[in-house]
């Protein structure tokens, strides 16, 4: 491994490191002499507004280009964050590929479109990456909306070639008239594992004509890569691209081999060589991920180091590394998903850079909740060898740290980016008598829809899901979680389980994950929605729970939770901010899991708090009391796969209203069943149908909007649904 010196600036330029005077030099800031507002043209990257002014260039700027780039991206990630790894592993392929070919003629598509930062520079946007005013201006994904040279909204991963096919038929079909040239998609950094790269593969094989696939092999994925395919790669790798067998003959298609994928003018020859070919033919390059990060550099260092640029150790700024081909299990190296500290080669921190700004903070919901859900599982692996905790990649995302995957063993599987596979084959280890638990993001999920119904749901197997960042979020418009509760709730046979505490999360995860054959398990498959920032705001402040200030009955439960965990799980126990984890068995089965609970019995408003949207009914009750003199009924759902009739009913008497929150996807959702039971329901005396107001998200597509702001949009907050409320007196 390099050390930690290097901080990817050239000694003979004045790039300014911002906070020295502070102790806290930062050596990746915006360099402001390639600053557009600065008005300086002396630096290529400025003066780079369309693919034109690449293909302008003299051949022996490319490399310059190339280091004001990854220069750039740096610094990017040190103020914005994003994901910089994989970007800066494709400094050198995305510069070759505009010197090539003619964009938007020629139709270049990013596979996941997370490695599209450096298109974007080279298409009219470097501001967007050098200006921190501009950061705002570009998502980070390819969308048609900012550029006619980006093809698609992209944000999901293995269906670059799929989509390139289908450019290329009509391209065919239509002939010159169809204003398309080449075709070309760009995938890898993991995107291969996923099932619908090897569909289109197979279609492409088949269709023929004009399609070039270039294969971004970094020897990554998210976790490290995983799968049968990838001894054959690296032996590909190792013998220059000549070793059988060769995945990409084996479907019919032609093959070229480029080892230095991290030299521009390589890239160039290679990609001179098939622009116009008539078939379809496999680009395979072998590239550096995080090329040009600065290897062990940590946070502390970043604290004491010197104001004083050091020299890139090559003209582009990639380092030698060996911080590739591990022998351990996970095949990427020990950083342990700071997301903080970075380097070049198998670093799973590299995935996913945090903004310097996010140093020292808390973990978010995603890494609190999940660490804690692992600290439950781990302790019961000895005595359960059916428990097996799947990922789908995105671990450590999700709190599955790297020290629990090297305790659990055999007890997790990663199997790569393959959602669909991942639900499936929980569904046999379920079938076989397991314990299977997959975990992943929410919006990941939509991936596996036809498996959830027909593997999981129709066979009634016992598989538990772990759904992260469900519900409302500041994302972009591919990584929302706002339509989970739609999807799955009105999946037949499936429990979806909407936990509002640390305390009823690990109940829930205890009873779904009770062995086969336990008393008052569930009978079929659970989905366990992982709660969200506003939850776990809660739990750190109970005053956000001005009703209850979090101190609630125990949750009926029939399966006892281990007394503790182990601490080395991330620093999270099983016990947590509210003391014990024992459940009182008040009663048993599963019924009583599904039982709404009543936090405040109250009287003319019900307010209905499911999930993420919980606190702001207690809040909202907490105003009524305040500036009405209105006691209203506060009430914790706990699940959304059905409505607790006794409670409904029971509102009945002396509640005029029923209001309903959620923080997901207001049509199709769950708020709309309560009114829809009110309205099939009705009795005959009118007093005793109360009018019920429904709170939650437009059927919409959101990007980047902040969850403040959504929702103010959507009407979720306390002034809003009060003045809903009294309006209606």
């Amino acid at each position: 491994m390099r050390n930690a010196s290097g901080n990817g600036f050239d000694s003979s330029d004045s790039f300014a490191v911002s906070g020295a005077a502070e102790g806290a030099a930062r050596l990746h800031d915006i360099p402001p002499s390639i600053t557009p507002s600065h008005g300086d043209d002396s630096h290529l990257l400025s003066r780079i507004a369309s693919p034109a002014d690449v293909k302008a260039l003299a051949p022996d700027e490319l490399a310059e280009l190339c280091r004001e780039i990854r220069a750039t991206l740096l610094a990017y990630g040190h103020q914005h964050g994003g994901h910089i790894g994989s970007n800066l592993g494709m400094v050198e392929a995305t510069v070759a590929l505009h010197r090539v070919f003619d964009s938007p003629r020629d139709r270049i598509v990013f596979d996941v479109s997370h490695q599209s930062y450096v298109h974007k520079m080279l298409t009219g946007r470097a501001g967007a990456y050098m200006d921190p005013n501009r950061f705002g201006e570009v998502t980070g994904f390819t969308n048609p909306d900012e550029s006619e040279h980006d093809q698609f909204v992209l944000g999901h991963t293995g269906t670059s070639i799929s989509l390139a096919c289908g450019l290329a038929k009509t391209r065919d079909m239509e002939g010159p008239g169809s204003g398309i040239g080449n075709v070309v998609a760009v995938i890898g950094d993991g995107s291969l594992s996923s099932g619908v790269a090897f569909e289109g593969l197979n279609n492409a094989a088949e269709q023929g004509g004009n399609l070039i696939i270039v294969f971004n092999d970094n020897e990554m994925s998210i976790a490290g890569d995983f799968g049968g395919m990838y001894g054959p790669l690296a032996r590909l790798r190792a013998s220059g691209g000549t070793a059988q067998p060769n995945l990409f003959n084996a479907f019919g298609l032609d093959y070229r081999y480029v080892e230095a994928g991290n030299d521009v003018s390589a890239l160039v020859a290679a990609f001179e060589e098939v622009r116009d070919i008539d078939h379809p033919v496999v680009v395979h390059i072998h590239t550096l991920k995080g090329a040009g990060y600065d290897g062990e550099e940590t946070h502390a260092d970043r604290q004491t180091a010197s104001a004083s640029p050091v020299s890139f150790d090559s003209p582009t700024g990639v380092h030698p590394t060996d911080n590739v081909n591990h022998s351990e299990p996970w095949h990427s190296d020990h950083c342990n998903l700071s997301d903080h500290e970075p380097h070049e080669g198998q670093c799973e921190a590299s995935h996913w850079q945090n903004p310097d700004a996010a140093i020292g903070k808390p973990d978010d919901p995603r890494k609190h909740y999940g660490k804690m859900a692992m600290a439950a599982l781990e302790p019961r692996f000895a005595a359960e060898p059916g428990l097996v905790v799947i990922s789908p990649a995105t671990p450590g995302s999700n709190g599955i740290t790297h020290e629990f995957r090297e305790r659990a063993g055999a007890h997790y599987v990663d199997t790569g980016i393959t959602e669909s596979h991942a639900v499936a084959y929980a569904a046999g280890i379920a079938r076989a008598g397991g314990t299977p638990v997959v975990a992943t993001t929410a919006s990941f999920f939509q991936r596996a829809y036809d498996q959830f119904f027909q593997e999981m749901s129709l066979n009634r197997s016992r598989v538990t899901v772990l759904d992260f960042l469900g519900g409302l979020s500041g994302s972009d418009n591919t990584h929302s979680g706002a339509y989970d509760v739609t999807m799955f709730s009105n999946i037949p046979g499936v429990t979806m389980l909407v936990p509002t505490s640390a305390r009823d999360y690990l109940a829930d995860l205890a009873w779904a994950t009770a062995p086969a054959g336990s008393a008052d398990a569930p009978a079929g498959p659970a989905v366990i929605r992982v709660p969200g920032e506003a939850i776990l705001a809660a739990e750190r402040d109970a005053t956000l729970l001005p009703v209850t200030g979090g101190q609630i009955a125990d949750r009926p439960q029939s399966v006892s939770l281990p007394a503790s965990a182990s601490s080395a799980s991330g620093g999270i126990s099983a016990a947590t901010v509210r003391g014990t984890v024992s459940v009182t068995a008040q009663h048993a089965g599963a019924r009583h899991m599904l039982d709404w609970r009543v936090n405040q019995t109250g009287s003319q408003v019900a307010i209905i708090g499911l999930g993420n949207a919980y606190p702001l009914a207690e809040q909202t009750a907490a105003a009524l009391s305040d500036d009405y003199g209105i006691t209203a009924t506060v009430i914790d759902p706990r699940q959304c796969t059905s409505l607790d009739s006794d409670v409904l009913e029971s509102l009945r008497d002396g509640h005029q209203q029923v209001i309903t929150l959620e923080d997901g996807q207001l049509e199709g959702g769950w708020g709309e069943k309560v009114t829809a039971y009110y309205a099939n329901h009705h009795v005959s005396d009118g007093s005793r149908n109360p009018r019920v107001l429904n709170f939650g998200a437009a059927k919409e597509f959101t990007d980047r909007v902040s969850l403040g702001e959504l929702n103010e949009r959507y009407g979720l907050t306390v002034e809003q649904v009060t003045e809903a409320i009294t309006r209606c007196f």
